[in-house]
């Protein structure tokens, strides 16, 4: 996969589980200590997730990696 369809598919899959959840970017970032600017450039799809990063979100959302970044439609 090409890294600009990686960044798409998992700032889609991370917009529609924040969309999900009901969680705003602030309130994503009181809840993981991801700074907000950090996650705003997922959603914009300016900047991609360290595998930690990944692996925190993963856990918070109860979702597999592979999901969010698009490899697998399963959670």
């Amino acid at each position: 996969m090409k890294n600009l369809e990686f960044e798409f598919k998992f700032a889609q899959r991370l917009a529609e589980l924040m969309k999900e959840s009901g969680l705003t970017q602030r309130l994503l970032e009181l809840e993981t200590g991801i700074p907000n600017q950090t996650i705003s450039a997922y959603l914009s799809g300016k900047r991609s997730p360290s595998a930690i990063t990944l692996g925190k979100l993963a856990k918070y959302f109860d979702v597999s990696a592979d999901y969010l970044i698009g490899i697998s439609d399963y959670y």
